[in-house]
């Protein structure tokens, strides 16, 4: 069987995500297996995932994939590279994935791979330190490095979001050594962020809806046991969770800290410590925090997600670390043909029970301990207090789909 691995977030897992899963498939062959590496409950925005890790692992089973492994923190709430590097070290550590596949706006694999190639070139980081030191933003000064290079027609496709976020992964693949087949399957529907109706909505697009609880809208742009999923999070109390949930406690955190503590952040370097430092003393809310930290220089994700590291209390040393296990948050009968492999071939370990961290390595239980406490933080953000007991990350166990059949219905 050949194993896929793919790199999401699936925030939340719409018919988009379906689709993607199907084409996949069509691509690798239907008998192939389909690992998610998934952020948890902080996504790469810089904000808390609407619905909670479990949810949305459950959805994606539902879905199409057979097994669910989950991006730790501090990872999960970072740059698309660090974002890459983590997921795709997981996957070499799997043992046992051989394909990498991801959406892009293009669907050109050799375009994508010429332009990873090209950023590990002297002659793009020569262009790029040029452009940099004009006070343009890093993505803008990327794509003029890349064209300066290769050329306008390549440098273009870097300015669709899943064309660069592609391009991330391919070059860390390229870094680590790993030589693996390459899937990409070209988008359909609205682009990235956009609230624009397309063939598929937008991950933005259908969390506007679920914020609004516009279920019959919802229930167009996801599938029938998605659907039922989300709505029985929100029955339950245990979602919408939203950004406005948690911006008081992110800026009683931020008040406290000086200069040296926003220093030691991820990407809070060239002078943006004393940036926030002074926006901490003046702003009223986060939104104006953020404004005033704001140039032109920085896209507003990366300051949003500075703030979140704050608030999590992860610093550059956590940020630099790789994943040092694989957790499983769910899996189907296939996905558990997979598990079996990748326990022989792994070279990382397995955890599917909480109370396993204590053999691991003290870099495991250290990282563990890390997700567990933004855990913590993430359920004080339940709409129903009621659900915000404590131990969560502890008590929890991984979904288990007795078949690969995606019904729900009865089983609520």
């Amino acid at each position: 069987m050949k194993i896929v691995g793919i790199l999401t977030e699936f925030h939340p897992f719409h018919c988009g995500h379906a689709y993607f899963l199907e084409q996949v498939r069509r691509a690798a062959g239907e008998d192939c297996g389909v690992v998610c590496i998934m952020s948890g409950n902080f996504v790469q925005r810089g904000t808390p995932a609407l619905l909670e890790k479990w949810v949305r692992a459950e959805a994606a089973l539902r879905g199409g994939a057979d097994l669910v492994l989950e991006l730790p923190v501090a990872r999960s709430a970072a740059s698309a590279e660090r974002f890459a590097e983590g997921a795709v070290s997981m996957m070499r550590a799997a043992g046992c994935i051989t394909a990498l596949a991801f959406g892009s706006e293009c669907g050109d694999e050799a375009a994508l791979g010429r332009i990873a190639a090209c950023l590990d070139t002297a002659a793009y980081r020569a262009a790029l330190k040029g452009f940099l030191n004009q006070g343009r933003s890093f993505a803008a000064c990327r794509q003029a490095a890349v064209e300066a290079v290769l050329g306008r027609e390549d440098a273009a496709l870097l300015s669709g979001a899943n064309n660069s976020l592609g391009v991330e992964y391919l070059k860390t693949a390229r870094r680590q050594g790993w030589d693996c087949e390459v899937i990409t399957v070209r988008r359909r529907g609205a682009g990235h962020d956009s609230m624009e109706r397309g063939a598929y909505l937008s991950g933005t697009a259908v969390r506007a809806l679920l914020e609004r609880e516009d279920w019959p809208a919802v229930e167009r742009a996801v599938p029938p046991a998605a659907a039922q999923l989300y709505r029985r999070a929100f029955a339950a109390g245990r979602a919408p969770v939203t950004a406005a949930a948690v911006e008081r406690m992110m800026l009683a955190r931020l008040r406290t800290m000086d200069e040296a503590d926003f220093a030691a952040l991820p990407d809070c370097g060239e002078g943006l410590e004393y940036r926030f430092c002074r926006a901490v003393q003046e702003a009223g809310s986060l939104a104006e925090l953020l404004a005033q930290v704001k140039t032109k220089r920085y896209a507003l994700a990366r300051l949003r997600r500075i703030a979140l590291c704050a608030w999590l209390e992860i610093d550059r040393a956590a940020a630099a670390e790789l994943p040092a296990y694989l957790r499983v948050l769910g899996c189907t009968p296939r996905g558990r043909e997979i598990l079996g492999r990748m326990r022989r071939t792994a070279a990382l370990p397995v955890l599917t029970k909480p109370a396993d961290v204590k053999i691991l390595s003290p870099l495991a239980q250290k990282q563990f301990r890390r997700e567990a406490a933004a855990t913590e933080r993430y359920a004080l953000l339940f709409p129903s207090l009621a659900e915000a007991l404590p131990a969560q990350e502890w008590r929890s166990r991984p979904v288990i789909l007795e078949s690969e059949a995606p019904a729900l219905q009865e089983e609520l």
